[in-house]
């Protein structure tokens, strides 16, 4: 390995930009990675995944609290903030409400993840087509953008596929729908 000297103010430079501070520049889409992973501010507080930010509230006099996963656009919570002792300036953030806020969020989160899953998923069950058996009929609605679709499937009482199908994503699952599909020997409706 040889040492070669450093350029020094007294030495030319080849370029014109040789020996020049560089500007690195964070691109946008990095800019979440650039980020720390702990921050702990009066008005910003990001811990475990979460990001709480104390911002004014546009309504009104008062202040609101945003709450965002990381990796998330949008806030999985906006809610009032407390008013600091002053009246004027928003109660700085600190762990205790922090926590209380991230266990709200994941909450709210949870319930929209179900509220989803309701919509795109339905369960019946039937008796089977010789009636010893009861079979769960399930719909799984697939919302592609492009071209939305169902998937209709019979599981037997250990939950092993007996058939599956692509149907509508319209397709309307109810007891008689489902009894009528075993009836057909699992053959693709309408």
């Amino acid at each position: 390995m040889t040492n070669s000297p450093l350029p020094s103010s007294d030495t030319a430079a080849d370029s014109p930009t040789e020996g020049a501070s560089e500007i690195h520049e964070t691109p946008l889409d990095h800019l979440e990675e650039a980020l720390p992973e702990t921050q702990h501010e009066a008005r910003l507080w990001r811990d475990d995944g979460w990001t709480a930010r104390v911002i004014k509230n546009e309504d009104d006099e008062g202040w609101a609290v945003a709450m965002i996963k990381d990796g998330e656009a949008e806030p999985a919570l906006v809610g009032p903030w407390t008013m600091g002792r002053n009246k004027k300036d928003p109660k700085p953030l600190d762990t205790s409400a922090f926590n209380t806020l991230v266990k709200t969020a994941s909450e709210v989160l949870r319930r929209h993840e179900q509220q989803l899953r309701a919509q795109l998923h339905k369960e019946v069950r039937v008796a089977s087509a010789d009636g010893n058996d009861e079979l769960d009929i399930t719909l799984d609605i697939v919302p592609d953008e492009d071209e939305p679709y169902a998937l209709l499937t019979a599981l037997d009482t250990f939950g092993e596929q007996l058939a599956q199908v692509q149907v509508a994503p319209n397709f309307k699952l109810s007891k008689a729908s489902a009894a009528a599909w075993v009836e057909n020997e699992f053959r693709r409706p309408g």
